[in-house]
């Protein structure tokens, strides 16, 4: 019989187990003022094709999310394999997250990874309060996908490399 840990108060063991799930990373950015504002996210999945929707999970304490909430416009980049320090770059509390980070706006002020296996245009749709956390679901308006190049994927708190099967 499988003998489950009580959950404690303690989150490592949370946090331990969430990471046996391996995540896709995606930066959600725009410019403000002129300078590209984001955040990398693996908490992201889609939800809805009619209407086109996906989601992605903000920490309550996010200093990023409050500026991005309001833009008219987000881009959605699904990072590709290679896109680790990118990833981090756009993890960093302080500093400048884009240093060494390949970029590019469009008019309405949705910015964009260069080299991401994806790109959505997304605008907010509606944000729900979850735990420590808002669940915002972002309506899609347009995309590019490349669906033949590698995802940059997060799993057991490291960086992975997918083995393809056939």
């Amino acid at each position: 019989m499988i003998q489950l840990e009580p959950l404690s108060d303690d989150p490592r063991a949370l946090r331990r187990a969430f990471g046996c799930f391996p995540s896709g990373v995606t930066a959600v950015c725009a410019l403000i003022d002129g300078v590209p504002v984001g955040m990398a996210a693996s908490s992201f999945t889609s939800v809805s094709i009619d209407p086109p929707l996906v989601s992605v999970c903000v920490q309550d304490t996010s200093a990023t999310w409050p500026k991005l909430r309001p833009r008219q416009r987000l881009g959605v980049s699904v990072l590709a394999e290679g896109h680790d320090a990118e990833c981090r770059s756009l993890s960093q509390k302080e500093g400048d997250r884009f240093a060494g980070v390949s970029w590019e706006a469009t008019a309405d002020g949705a910015v964009y990874v260069h080299g991401a296996t994806a790109w959505l245009d997304c605008s907010v749709e509606r944000e729900l309060p979850a735990g420590d956390h808002a669940i915002a679901l972002l309506r899609i308006h347009g995309l590019r996908a490349d669906p033949g190049a590698a995802p940059l994927v997060f799993h057991g708190s490291r960086f992975r490399t997918l083995a393809a099967v056939d």
